[in-house]
């Protein structure tokens, strides 16, 4: 996909933070949107404020029928679908023995399972156009493991893993992963650190529509924290522990 302008772009998770930014970057520059979250009240005021005539499906992607019928509903109204991008997601980081397992299972339902909702409902449309792109939004915290950052840093490695086997699975669809360092949400609103080179919505969503038109897999910013993070990764375990107990004494035994 060499530009969205004029192409159909399906945002999953468009109610706020980056989603909804997203949703007013792509309309900016020409696209048509489908935008689906679970919040119908969110996406109608979104809407509102869009300069383009985009479709609202409302949905919850932690349930198969609905995202089944919000497919079936796009794949009979229109034609193609040239780009799908996945970001709903929930956050609720703790330490693993301070979890509260109802809220763990919500947060996999969720980023885990309702990716795999997503995925179970559009791949067939996909396969059969012959064409498209599929978008997962990952997280640098899936990276490595850090104090305080369960369960949501386990979901996100789980779709980090999960678009890289896509890419294997599906090579004539363009499959990428997003991976977002800290960007200024209500959802990162609920942390109780300094979050480094933390950028604002309007920056992710800059970077992600920057992306979406690139032959790269991985959509990553803001580089410089993230660069840093890749470099965490390929460190070997003994020095990464020491590494990451150093910077995290505040946060960790």
């Amino acid at each position: 996909m060499k530009t969205v302008s004029g192409k159909t772009i399906w945002i999953i998770g468009a109610s706020s933070g980056i989603g909804r930014a997203l949703a007013q970057e792509l309309d900016r520059r020409g696209a048509t949107l489908i935008l689906s979250a679970r919040r119908a009240d969110a996406l109608t005021a979104l809407g509102a404020e869009l300069e383009g005539d985009h479709i609202l499906l409302p949905l919850d992607v932690a349930n198969i029928e609905q995202v089944e019928q919000a497919a079936q509903t796009i794949s009979a109204q229109i034609n193609r679908i040239d780009s799908i991008v996945h970001l709903a997601a929930v956050y609720d980081p703790v330490r693993i023995d301070s979890m509260d397992i109802a809220k763990v299972r919500d947060l996999v339902n969720v980023n885990v399972m309702g990716t795999f909702h997503v995925l179970h409902a559009v791949l067939p449309i996909l396969t059969k156009q012959g064409f498209g792109q599929l978008a997962l939004c990952g997280s640098v915290a899936g990276f490595r493991g850090l104090p305080n950052g369960q369960p949501y840093s386990a979901t996100k490695a789980a779709v980090i893993n999960i678009a890289e086997t896509l890419k294997l699975e599906h090579p004539t669809l363009d499959i990428k992963v997003i991976n977002p360092g800290f960007v200024r949400t209500p959802l990162t609103d609920k942390n109780d650190f300094t979050m480094p080179m933390i950028i604002e919505p309007s920056d992710a969503a800059t970077a992600i529509a920057d992306g979406l038109v690139k032959s790269s897999f991985e959509i990553h910013f803001p580089k410089r924290f993230t660069l840093f993070i890749k470099l965490l990764r390929i460190l070997p375990n003994a020095l990464y522990f020491q590494l990451a107990k150093r910077l995290t004494a505040d946060k960790s035994p």
